[in-house]
């Protein structure tokens, strides 16, 4: 795993150790990357999900001002930080060892809203449209945001959930990614 583009291009990211996280490949970062950006000009991030953290760092590195990365493993936790310290991005992020719903909750409490949310869950236990729901909900993406959920291939996310819109859907292997928006955004893609 590396970052793909931007101030950090080339970074060899490490792994979480163990069977538990799946990393997110070049070739489905990138393409999320292509349907979003590929670059941005401020803004905050989550990474709720963050495993390893190669989403929530492709972003830091193509212009998100700062970004907050979340994980209940210990060890995708630790793993965030070597590479967050690995790239020099240590004061452009935020990394907590939480669960997706309480952190959702702390971050209602914070009154954040976001430039971009990445949802990566692992395959076999995903919520993603209570989590969308509650974002929605609680209007934690900006109007002009995004929502990027990465799924397996046969998992079927709603056209609609609340005011987000699917303005894309792409198929890679046995990886799906729904990206969300809210209507305006939408049709301007």
């Amino acid at each position: 795993m590396r970052v793909i583009s931007g101030k950090c291009k080339g970074r060899l990211l490490q792994a979480v150790p163990g069977m538990s996280t799946r990393p997110t490949t070049d070739k489905v970062k990138e393409a999320i990357f292509n349907m979003i950006g590929p670059y941005f000009s401020g803004g905050i991030g989550l990474d709720l999900f963050g495993g390893s953290g190669g989403l929530g760092i492709e972003a830091l590195s193509r212009g998100v001002d700062r970004m907050i990365f979340v994980d209940h493993d210990i060890k995708a936790v630790q793993t965030i930080r070597k590479n967050i310290e690995a790239c020099g991005l240590t004061e452009q992020a935020e990394i907590y060892r939480n669960d997706a719903e309480r952190a959702l909750k702390a971050i209602v409490k914070r009154q954040l809203r976001f430039h971009v949310i990445f949802l990566d869950p692992p395959y076999k236990k995903q919520k993603l449209q209570a989590l969308i729901s509650f974002i929605d909900e609680h209007a934690l993406v900006e109007t002009d945001g995004f929502v990027i959920a990465e799924h397996a291939h046969d998992i079927e996310l709603p056209d609609q959930i609340g005011e987000l819109l699917r303005i894309k859907r792409e198929t890679y292997g046995i990886t799906a990614v729904s990206v969300y928006a809210y209507a305006e955004k939408g049709e301007s893609i």
